[in-house]
Parts: structure tokens; C-alpha cells; sequence
């Protein structure tokens, strides 16, 4: 339609990429391919594309982009990393619609898909979540997604314009604090993995619900006044969503604040989660909450295929002994504590996060925090949450160490299983997005 905006979304970042083209793509520079397996290397200032069936070698500018020459043209990009540093991390062969450029970045190729905002998202929605789901939680889920992808755009328009430098790392003897956003990608708009939004292309098989969800908000976006809101989500909140600056970078915003999952908050608690007493209560209990729930035709909507191996999400334990705790956290934080001898929570979220921990060795004590790189520190890929507690045991003159927590992801915005059992529940999308984004309102920008 018109005035749809167009993107750029990092896909793949290797050495060598190999693709097939199914269609005849073309520059304006008048370089043609056609279809067939092709491998991209860098050869000095250039690029050298080989024809993988005649051995033919192609040299192209660094940053062309090739548009198909007809609306059925498709590339396939081979082994994609999907879930980079997730405990489900995986190579996968994924399609494309659209454009094709290549460009070098960090001594590596990088694959861009180019293609307009809304045949994006109805990949984000089916690749996010399944596209069985039902359409009034597929339809929050896309105003969401769009809003979250232009107020990125515009963020990147900001930060480039602006002259003092972005940061985001906080460094001392004492402490390391970091957090973790998009500010990484200056070369396109948004990654295809976790990190920005889940996208696979035409990987993931468009349904018609998700056509229809698409085209029913078609430009609805939520604003904050005369700004697009930066709308977060998350897979599970864990009873309690979590305010925007307690993850990111101290800036607040109105639309990303604390409160129960939940229309009426859950009897026998104190929702003060700052207080390491209330966390503990929170944390080992149960409370009542949208999250809160085991119904499989609920979590299939939200739960792909790989998600789906994560069984535990909003109560969960992991334990690790001495030796064990020690060895990951010099492995996962490039410091030497030595032998750990405790973890002590330092500060807390509004749902409990930890975003500072304190580790004491017998060679370091350091305080990390935020919660991802908290995550990050404690898990060989990602811990499920930082809003955990710190239980203790000694086994035979050793200390094991025993993190009981809550939730799956930052937290955030909207939880998408939530939102999924509200949608079940008979909650329009509207009514869904005014839970998560409170003082928000729908506009139609395109």
C-alpha cells in the first residue's frame, strides 16, 4: 500500500554466506543473478560472489542490493543462526521475499533482507509466535511489533544524529553494569534473532489468521503523545511486569511501569518486589496472574517448536555446585573471582529482577548487573530471569548453590503468554494492549 515504509534487517553474519536465488534478482548498476547456489566471500575491497553450479565468479561492490524481478522471486539463505547464545541455539536454512544486500561489517559478510514494514511483521508474528494463535492476541502482537520496529528506526535516527557518544557500560573496580539494546546495529534497522524480534522470513508459514491480523491494523501503531511507543515484550512476566529503566538504559518511560499481571492484584503478598523479603515470598509462591498458567492450547500459541522445549517458565530451579558456579562465571564474565563463596542480591526491579548481583570469590568481588548480563554471567546461554533468589546448601565441605526463579525474559511491556490467555479469555486486542501499555493510545500512521 502506499507510504508503507521500507527496512533493513541483518539476517546472517559470517565469513562466507551461502544462498540460493530462486528468480532472477538485479542491481541498478545492471549486475544480474540468476537463480542457483551461490557462496559470498570477501576478496579485498570487493566482494566475490561464486556460481555454485558453473563455478562462474561475479566480483560486486561492497553494499549492493539485489531486488527481485518478479513478485514469486525468493532467496534462501543457508544456515542461519536462530537463538544466538539461547539454550536452543541452531543452524536452519531460511527464505526470503524481497531484497538481498551485502555489505561487510566487523571483517564479516552480512546479509540484509529489504522489504516493507507490514510483509515483515507478518513474518515476525508466525516467527514470534504460532500462527495458530487466536487473531485478537495475533492482532495486539502486530500493532506491537510495528510500534517497537518504528520507534527503533527513529531511535537510530537519533543516535546517529546526536554528538555524544551512546553509552551503555558502566565500569569500576567495584562494578560492572550493562545493558543490553539495539544500539549495536548502525549498518541496518533491526536483527532477524531474539535480540531485536524473531524473524524467519517466509521460514515460517503465514496463516490466513496472521494475513488477517496484519491487514486489520494495517499502520496502527501505539503512541505516547506525539511519540511512538518503544512497546517491549517478553515471553512471561512471572506475575509481575517490570519497568522499562530497571533493564535498559535510565530513561523512564510512562507506558512501561510496574504492575500485576492480572486485573485484580493476588491476595497474601506485598507488591513492594524491591524488598528482598517480598521477592522471596513472591518468587517461591504462586500468585494469581494472566502468566500464570499450564493450559497447552493456550501455551502452543505462544510457544513455538523450540520454545516448547523450555517446560518451566514461570516458577523454575537451577542448582550448580561450588566447583561448577566458579568455573561459569570466570567462563561467561572474563573475571577471576576464584572460588565463589556467595551471591548476594544487591538491588531489585519492581517484579523482583535482580539488576544487581554481587559476586564474592576468594581472589574477586565484583557487582554486575543489568538483568541480562546477570542472565548471561549465570547460565551457558541465558538464564530464564533474573528475578530469582539465592538459596545455599553445603554437600560434603561444599558450598552448591540453588537459584529459584520466576519468569521467561526481561519482562517488560507485554508478556506474550498473558496475553495469550487474556486473548483465550475473550479480551479484544485493544483491551489486551491497554493492560500492557497503560495511558497509550491506537493511531493509524500510514
Amino acid at each position: 500500500m502506499k507510504n508503507t515504509p521500507f527496512i533493513q534487517v541483518g539476517i546472517q553474519f559470517k565469513e562466507t554466506i551461502a544462498f540460493t536465488l530462486n528468480g532472477t534478482y538485479k542491481h541498478s548498476s545492471g549486475v544480474t543473478l540468476t537463480s542457483g547456489k551461490y557462496k559470498v566471500s570477501i576478496a579485498g575491497n570487493v566482494l566475490e560472489l561464486v556460481q555454485c553450479n558453473n563455478g562462474e565468479e561475479i566480483l560486486i561492490r561492497n553494499g549492493l542490493l539485489f531486488e527481485p524481478k518478479a513478485d514469486d522471486a525468493f532467496f534462501t539463505i543457508h544456515d542461519v543462526t536462530i537463538g544466538i547464545n539461547f539454550h536452543w541455539e541452531r543452524d536452519e536454512d531460511q527464505s526470503f521475499k524481497g531484497g538481498l544486500k551485502l555489505i561487510t561489517e566487523n571483517e564479516k559478510i552480512t546479509a540484509i533482507n529489504v522489504l516493507s514494514v507490514e510483509d515483515y511483521l507478518m513474518s515476525v508474528i508466525s516467527s514470534e509466535m504460532s500462527a495458530t494463535s487466536s487473531l485478537e492476541l495475533l492482532k495486539a502482537h502486530a500493532v506491537i511489533s510495528r510500534s517497537w520496529l518504528l520507534a527503533q528506526i527513529e531511535k537510530n535516527n537519533s543516535l546517529q544524529q546526536a554528538t555524544d557518544t551512546y553509552q551503555s557500560v558502566y565500569q569500576s573496580d567495584e562494578k560492572f553494569i550493562k545493558w543490553y539494546d539495539r544500539e549495536d546495529h548502525i549498518n541496518f534497522d533491526v536483527c532477524a534473532d531474539d535480540h531485536c524480534q524473531r524473524y524467519q522470513g517466509i521460514t515460517k508459514a503465514n496463516t490466513s489468521e496472521v494475513v488477517e491480523a496484519v491487514k486489520n491494523t494495517w499502520g496502527e501503531v501505539l503512541m505516547n503523545g506525539e511519540a511512538i511507543c518503544d512497546a517491549r515484550f517478553s515471553k512471561c512476566c512471572g506475575g509481575m511486569v517490570e519497568k522499562f529503566e530497571n533493564v535498559w538504559e535510565p530513561v523512564n518511560h510512562p507506558y512501561l511501569q510496574a504492575f500485576v499481571d492480572n486485573d485484580n492484584n493476588p491476595d497474601g503478598f506485598e507488591l513492594d518486589l524491591t524488598n528482598e523479603s517480598n521477592a522471596e515470598k513472591w518468587i517461591l509462591g504462586s500468585p494469581d496472574a494472566f502468566c500464570n498458567t499450564n493450559n497447552k492450547e493456550v501455551l502452543i500459541q505462544v510457544l513455538n517448536d523450540y520454545d516448547q522445549e523450555t517446560n518451566d517458565f514461570y516458577r523454575w530451579s537451577v542448582s550448580y555446585t561450588q566447583k561448577d558456579i566458579s568455573e561459569l562465571l570466570k567462563k561467561r564474565t572474563g573475571f577471576d573471582f576464584g572460588i565463589i563463596q556467595d551471591l548476594i542480591p544487591v538491588k531489585r526491579g519492581d517484579s523482583g529482577r535482580l539488576i544487581e548481583l554481587k559476586i564474592i570469590g576468594d581472589k574477586k568481588s565484583l557487582t554486575i548487573g543489568k538483568e541480562l548480563e546477570i542472565r548471561k554471567a549465570l547460565s551457558e546461554s541465558h538464564l530464564y530471569s533474573s528475578a530469582f533468589i539465592i538459596e545455599k546448601a553445603e554437600v560434603n565441605g561444599e558450598v552448591n548453590f540453588t537459584l529459584k526463579g520466576a519468569g521467561w525474559g526481561h519482562g517488560v511491556g507485554l508478556c506474550q503468554i498473558g496475553a495469550a490467555v487474556m486473548g483465550a479469555k475473550g479480551y479484544n486486542y485493544n483491551a489486551i494492549l491497554m493492560h500492557y501499555f497503560r495511558g497509550t493510545e491506537l493511531k493509524k500512521k500510514y
